[in-house]
């Protein structure tokens, strides 16, 4: 595989044993915990279970991170384990945000990390109406499974590319469209309605 930009910092993390969040550990925490925590809180939707699954994340990281051996790349290895750990508290808590699903070619990225508004929502809509809106369309969102809702986040939150979500789920891509495909027609049926009923006001 290509040359992992993380390489450096991984393999001195590997080469000195955890004794805290010092050194090359620290380096490596404060470059991943903004986007495991987005990862965990966008799959949990509260953030006493995303800062529960961080912990757990960056834990079962730094326990194993000797074993790690660049077969992947490292950053779909710590997606993979956030995603894990979120979804192990999904179970406890309804999601609470809010994805733009305008159609993307399997070779793009969305344009902005974590800029989930539909653009049609923003300029007709006062800031009353858009909140309810919003609540209708979390409550939506919260019905997903937690392996489509995982899909989602990963493209939409995280702006992974098909091929990055195959890997850090180590699921073909066939399967990442399929359940992408679900995860567009779940949420077309419910909000459908919904967006009608406050653009036809």
């Amino acid at each position: 595989m290509k040359s992992d930009p993380d390489r450096e910092l991984v393999e001195a993390c590997q080469a000195t044993a955890p004794t805290g969040l010092e050194g090359a550990f620290r380096r490596l925490y404060d470059q991943y915990k903004d986007r495991v925590y987005n990862v965990c809180f966008r799959i949990t939707g509260n953030a006493t279970d995303a800062l529960d699954a961080s912990q757990e994340t960056f834990g079962i990281m730094f326990r194993k991170i000797a074993e790690f051996r660049f077969e992947s790349k490292f950053s779909s290895w710590v997606y993979r384990i956030a995603v894990n750990a979120a979804i192990d508290h999904k179970r406890r808590a309804a999601a609470r945000w809010l994805p733009s699903f305008e159609p993307q070619n399997e070779h793009t990225r969305p344009a902005a990390r974590a800029d989930l508004r539909d653009e049609r929502t923003e300029a007709p809509l006062s800031a009353a109406t858009r909140h309810e809106l919003e609540a209708e369309i979390q409550a939506a969102i919260s019905r997903l499974s937690p392996k489509l809702r995982a899909i989602v986040v990963l493209r939409y939150v995280e702006n992974l590319s098909y091929d990055e979500i195959a890997e850090a789920l180590q699921i073909s891509l066939g399967t990442v469209k399929s359940r992408l495909s679900r995860a567009h027609e779940a949420l077309d049926r419910e909000l459908t309605p919904v967006l009608d009923r406050h653009f036809l006001r």
